[in-house]
């Protein structure tokens, strides 16, 4: 599976950013064997659910057929009510956006749990936002904790850092540095920091700051990150001397705490 693509807004807890997702695109994947649309609709209209969620993405993308987000709508409905995880998913996506359908965070919420309790670590992460924001669902850091967990255990980085924002604030769990640190850690070491880097860099999900791409670049090269050290360099060029030297001051000192509060 593909890692979904999204825009976001920035949700402060404590001192620790926690990036919610708002504005989620579907999924994608390679359609099987590459099928045409013909072939996928005929599929689909046999009844196999894999080929009628491919058939909602091309609708839904445009690929091979006039983009038509009501018939992505329909055919993800009829692949998640056969139990396809990234249809249930899609569809939750389709409601959160308010696309062809009435937005619905309740409904978005109800899909996500459904494909998430399938083990899809990306849709766990997602739900475990939602509950530590509130998004269709009671705010509860427990639940947050508990579907993070489910995602960091798998290796989702993303999870793996909001675990450790968790444990940071004490929200949900019992306030515990070294387990912060431990997640932050996994979360940094999995290519998080170069993550938050491109995200500085350009302004995805936070205000652009060109000093903070570099603290975060820096700190994914000095764990081997490939291509780390080019992006920190590019970046450092578009530094003054005092905005290079605090960027260099920034990922020493988030690098001496382990990775805490940066």
């Amino acid at each position: 599976m593909k890692n979904i693509s999204f825009t976001g807004v920035i949700t402060i807890v404590g001192s620790i950013v926690i990036v919610l997702l708002v504005g989620l695109l579907v999924r994608d994947k390679i359609i099987v064997a590459e099928d045409s649309f013909e072939e996928t609709l005929e599929l689909a209209q046999q009844g196999y659910a894999e080929a009628q969620s491919n058939l909602g993405r091309m609708y839904d993308n445009g690929r091979g057929v006039t983009q038509d987000y009501k018939q992505a709508v329909n055919w993800f409905k009829i692949a998640a009510e056969q139990g396809d995880a990234e249809a249930q998913y899609n569809l939750g996506v389709m409601y959160a956006n308010g696309r062809e359908v009435t937005q619905d965070y309740k409904q978005a919420a109800n899909w996500f749990k459904i494909a998430a309790e399938q083990g899809d670590a990306e849709v766990q992460n997602d739900l475990g936002l939602m509950y530590a924001n509130g998004l269709g669902v009671d705010q509860d850091d427990k639940q947050a904790v508990n579907w993070y967990t489910k995602a960091a255990e798998q290796g989702h980085a993303k999870a793996q850092f909001n675990l450790g924002a968790m444990y940071d604030s004490g929200r949900g769990v019992i306030q515990d540095d070294k387990q912060a640190v431990i997640w932050y850690k996994k979360a940094a070491e999995q290519g998080f920091a170069y993550n938050r880097g491109v995200s500085y860099e350009y302004g995805q999900e936070v205000t652009q700051d060109k000093v903070y791409a570099y603290m975060w670049y820096n700190i994914s090269a000095s764990i081997g990150a490939e291509g780390a050290t080019t992006k920190r360099d590019l970046v450092a060029k578009e530094l003054t001397p005092s905005q290079l030297e605090r960027a260099q001051d920034l990922a020493r000192a988030c690098a001496a705490q382990n990775y805490k509060g940066c």
